[in-house]
């Protein structure tokens, strides 16, 4: 019986061959390396002693921290090096939620990445398919119906909503203002509840399609932004009274995780992170897309670049996503939604039909019945998808998290040759060891959670 326990002292492998940890011939993971800043370490396991051993010479520990919900924001992992409870060295370990999408959209059409890169920035699905639909649209040289920029806009803006109220919900749970977690799930749930009438999904809504959406809005969309805007309008003020003004919040906050805006351009920061730092880098403002520059707001700004300018930023930003979705809804073009190119127009006709999936039995029973021609057309589109020209484009938009781009290379295909994301989750994390190092353990979970770091964008 206890030949087949695991001696703790050489290894788990108990086969002939890896009872002996000592043997050359075992695979041998990645070594550290010293660099300009000092010695970056792998933090895979089997460096583990060296991390010890560079703190040892001090009165230091190397705690991890995470990955854990809540308090690392995610599936994160915090490496960190204290002298008593201040935080010396910090690194970030990714990775936990690792899911190749990028990669995927490389084996299916065009049309079909759009239900991969959802996924991605799974708190800001819309702009994910925006950002990707506009750049097949440069390739394809066309040009999206007013009506379709509309409203993207206006879901876009929805998104961000929804997007910042997670961000201070999760980080007043991870604070322990739990009645902002409560209240911030509360008004998200709002937002879900419309989305989800106006698109048919609460999240990941692969609704924005290149040329267009895949249907148009529902006949009461008007009424029922109206009545969201309304409550919003009235419960988002309520987060002054709650927290704002609120002493053990503001000292948890103020003067935590400071990051100049010197070290946010050096470190290609964005969002509300470099606009915390006093830089009004707004990509709605400074290269408008679909349609954004019809539309007045204004772009808020601070000069104290701590976790409490990040959280009045947010609920600011909100209030001005609520300014533009007012516009949209007031000025919202009539016509079709998608590109009149029955070659791209994928998928055709779309309406909400008695059978709750989509098609119109009317479109239905023209492919069916009336025209071959047609059915074998749809047939083809769905299946093979549309050729994009062969050529490469990177096109970003400003997400909740700041500057989101898409960079897809074409070879003429009907699938992309190349997808690679710019995501801010993942250049955002950087910021962490220079807004932590030198603070309070306690104020990393403050430093992160203004960070906002969504790690399926981190990782994808």
């Amino acid at each position: 019986m206890t030949e087949r326990l695991s001696d703790v002292t050489t290894g788990t492998d108990t086969s002939a061959t890896g009872q002996d940890s000592t043997d050359d011939t075992r695979t041998e993971v990645a070594e550290s390396r010293r660099t300009t800043e000092g010695t970056v370490y792998t933090v895979t396991g089997g460096d583990w002693d060296e991390v010890l051993a560079d703190a040892v010479h001090d009165e230091r520990i190397v705690m991890n921290l995470g990955p854990q919900h809540p308090s690392t924001h995610g599936v994160l992992r915090l490496v960190l090096e204290l002298e008593g409870e201040t935080v010396t060295h910090a690194r970030s370990v990714i990775g936990y939620l690792h899911t190749g999408i990028e990669k995927n959209c490389e084996y299916r059409t065009w049309v079909q990445g759009v239900t991969f890169i959802t996924r991605t920035d799974y708190l800001a699905p819309l702009h994910h398919e925006t950002a990707y639909c506009m750049g097949i649209e440069k390739l394809l040289g066309i040009t999206v119906p007013e009506r379709a920029q509309a409203v993207r806009v206006l879901l876009m803006e929805l998104n961000r909503i929804s997007s910042h109220l997670v961000a201070l919900a999760t980080g007043g749970m991870e604070l322990g203002a739990l009645t902002g977690m409560t209240s911030g799930f509360r008004e998200r749930e709002e937002v879900l509840h419309l989305l989800e009438h106006l698109t048919g999904l609460r999240m990941n809504h692969a609704f924005i399609r290149p040329g267009g959406l895949a249907q148009d809005l529902p006949s009461d969309a008007v009424e029922k932004i109206n009545s969201f805007v309304k409550v919003m309008e009235k419960r988002l003020p309520d987060y002054d009274k709650l927290l704002t003004g609120q002493p053990i919040w503001r000292n948890r906050l103020a003067g935590v995780g400071y990051l100049p805006v010197d070290a946010c351009l050096a470190l290609g920061i964005t969002g509300p992170i470099l606009r915390s730092a006093g830089l009004a880098w707004d990509l709605r403002k400074i290269e408008p897309y679909s349609g954004y520059e019809n539309y007045e707001f204004d772009v808020p700004t601070s000069n104290t670049a701590d976790c409490f300018a990040r959280y009045l930023l947010r609920l600011e930003e909100m209030h001005q996503s609520l300014r533009i979705i007012k516009q949209v809804v007031k000025s919202l073009p009539t016509g079709p939604v998608m590109v009149e190119d029955a070659k791209i127009a994928w998928p055709a006709q779309l309406t909400i039909g008695s059978d709750g999936m989509g098609n119109s039995l009317e479109h239905v029973r023209k492919i069916m019945g009336q025209s071959m021609e047609s059915l074998i057309h749809h047939f083809k589109l769905v299946t093979e998808g549309f050729k994009v020209p062969a050529g490469q484009v990177y096109v970003p938009v400003e997400s909740p998290r700041g500057e989101l781009g898409y960079h897809l290379v074409s070879d003429g295909g009907t699938r992309p040759m190349r997808v690679h994301l710019r995501e801010p989750s993942f250049v955002n994390l950087q910021s962490m060891p220079a807004m932590c190092e030198g603070g309070m353990v306690a104020d990393v979970i403050a430093a992160v959670a203004s960070i906002d770091p969504v790690m399926g964008g981190c990782d994808r």
